[in-house]
């Protein structure tokens, strides 16, 4: 059994705190262990945020998250959707930068991860995948 849940944000500073809340909320209703629960939650920020920062899209825009528990597996998707069609890249941030690790963070703590064009429609889907095993918050 599959266990899924959407939620639609308008483009505001506030979603971020909102989205971690609900994912926070949700992971317990689904039982999900603290600390994979935790590192998703921490994951899905910086989601949000690279989406609202670095998205580049008109104000108006929606974004989208879904988060996704396959109980067989017991593996949680979460997925950052936006109308933005430029695709995320990590960069290697200096020690005085005070961004540009949202990504490396995704890749060190996400079991698997990746950004596709959305099916039928303009942007992109950023997502991560967490399995038990990983997912220790730093």
């Amino acid at each position: 059994m599959n266990h899924e849940v959407e939620w639609h944000f308008n483009r505001h500073p506030r979603i971020v705190a909102r989205a971690r809340s609900l994912l926070s909320v949700q992971a317990a209703e689904w039982k999900i262990p603290d600390e994979m629960a935790e590192t998703g939650v921490l994951l899905l920020s910086e989601l949000v945020t690279n989406a609202l920062r670095h998205g580049g899209c008109a104000p108006g825009r929606e974004i989208w998250t879904r988060a996704l528990l396959d109980d067989e597996a017991e593996r949680l998707r979460v997925e950052v959707s936006d109308a933005c069609n430029s695709m995320p890249h990590a960069r290697h941030a200096s020690s005085d930068d005070e961004t540009g690790r949202g990504l490396a963070l995704v890749e060190a703590l996400a079991t698997r991860w990746g950004a596709e064009p959305r099916p039928y429609g303009i942007g992109k889907t950023v997502w991560f995948e967490l399995a038990p095993g990983r997912g220790t918050p730093l």
